[in-house]
C-alpha cells in the first residue's frame, strides 16, 4: 500500500513538470502532466524515443474525454463503458490546444482510463491527464516491477510509486475510432472476438492512412540479447546447438525439455495465455541480464488469446540483432 504521503509527492512532482512512474494493470508507465509540453518533452528525452511517436494520456475516467477529443463517436463510447477501467486504448480526433508533443504531430489523440487502483488514485488526485509511455528505454522490454523502472532510469525519474508487479504484463488493445468504424491497431488482452462483441459489429481493417500508435513499430520490446523464436522441441536443440559453438544460450521454454547443459539459462514459462503474459517481460528480463549472448523462445501456441503475446515477441525478434540464432 503507498503512503498519502507518496501519492502527493507524486502529484506535486507531476504538477512542477516533472516525470512520474506509476504502475498500470498492464506495464509500468513514464508519467508526465499531459497538458505541458516541456513536461512531456522530458519523456521522450529520458526515454530517447522518437519524437514522432504519439503518446497515451491516461484519465480518471471517461468523463475527461471532452477535455481531449472533440469528437466521441458512438462506438467509442460504447467501447468505453464495456472496458474502461481496463486495458483500452482509444483513438479519437483531438480537441483543440491538445499539444503535437502528445500526439506525434497527427490529429488524433490516444487515450485509456487504466484500472489499477494506484494509477487511479494519482490520476484522481491530479485531476488531469498524464501522458505516459511504458517505463523504459525506447524499443526495449517494458517494465511491470517498480525495481525494473529505477534499473532503468536511476535518478532520472523524480518519484516512482510502487504498486508490485504489473496484474497483466503486456500493454492495452489500441483501438482506432477515430474514422468511420473502430480498427484493431495493436492486439492486447481484450481481444478482438471481445471487442466486436462490444460493438455488435465486426472490426474494420485499419486504413492504410490509420494514425500511429504506440508501440507499433516493426523491432519493439526487444532485450538487448539476440532473440529468436523456436517451435517446440526446436527451442532445445538450438540451445545445444550453441552450446557445441562455444556460446552461451539462454531459453524461454514452454513445453520443451531442458538438455543437460552445464551454464543454460533456462526458464520454463506458464502454459496458460494469462499467466505467460504476466511473466513475459520479467522473463526477458531476466534472461537478458544473465550474460548469455542468444536468447531463444519457444513459439507459444497462435490461438486468438496469444496474439498480443505473439504480436510481442515477433517485434522483440525484429528488433534484436547478432549471431543468427535459427
Amino acid at each position: 500500500m503507498v503512503e498519502d504521503s507518496k501519492l502527493d509527492q507524486a502529484v506535486a512532482a507531476l504538477r512542477a513538470g516533472g516525470l512520474v512512474a506509476f504502475p498500470t494493470e498492464t506495464v509500468y508507465g513514464l508519467g508526465a502532466d499531459a497538458s505541458n509540453p516541456v513536461a512531456v518533452r522530458r519523456i521522450f528525452e529520458v526515454k530517447e524515443r522518437p519524437a514522432t511517436h504519439p503518446l497515451i494520456v491516461h484519465l480518471a475516467d471517461a468523463v475527461q474525454l471532452a477535455n481531449w477529443a472533440r469528437e466521441v463517436p458512438e462506438h467509442a463510447r460504447r467501447l468505453a463503458r464495456r472496458f474502461w477501467p481496463g486495458p483500452l486504448t482509444v483513438i479519437l480526433k483531438r480537441a483543440r490546444g491538445v499539444s503535437d508533443v502528445v500526439t506525434g504531430g497527427q490529429d488524433t489523440v490516444a487515450v485509456r482510463v487504466p484500472s489499477h487502483p494506484l494509477a487511479l488514485q494519482l490520476l484522481a488526485r491530479f485531476g488531469g491527464g498524464v501522458a505516459a509511455p511504458s517505463a523504459n528505454r525506447h524499443g526495449r522490454v517494458s517494465a511491470t516491477t517498480a525495481e525494473h523502472v529505477r534499473r532503468e532510469f536511476g535518478a532520472a525519474v523524480d518519484c516512482v510509486l510502487d504498486g508490485g508487479a504489473t496484474q497483466i504484463g503486456i500493454e492495452s488493445t489500441i483501438v482506432d475510432c477515430s474514422g468511420g468504424g473502430a480498427a484493431l491497431l495493436r492486439p492486447g488482452w481484450i481481444t478482438g472476438r471481445e471487442i466486436e462483441a462490444a460493438l455488435g459489429a465486426p472490426l474494420a481493417a485499419p486504413p492504410p492512412e490509420a494514425p500511429r500508435a504506440p508501440g507499433m513499430l516493426a523491432a519493439h520490446y526487444a532485450p538487448r540479447t539476440p532473440l529468436a523464436l523456436a517451435e517446440g522441441e526446436r527451442a532445445a536443440e538450438l540451445a545445444e546447438e550453441h552450446a557445441r559453438r562455444g556460446r552461451r544460450v539462454a531459453v524461454l521454454a514452454l513445453s520443451a525439455r531442458r538438455p543437460p547443459l552445464e551454464g543454460l539459462e533456462w526458464i520454463a514459462a506458464p502454459r496458460d495465455a494469462a499467466g505467460y503474459a504476466h511473466a513475459l517481460y520479467a522473463s526477458l528480463r531476466r534472461l537478458d541480464d544473465s550474460g548469455c549472448e542468444t536468447i531463444v523462445v519457444e513459439q507459444p501456441p497462435r490461438g486468438p488469446e496469444w496474439a498480443a503475446i505473439n504480436d510481442r515477441l515477433a517485434r522483440a525478434a525484429a528488433g534484436s540483432s547478432g549471431p543468427d540464432a535459427t
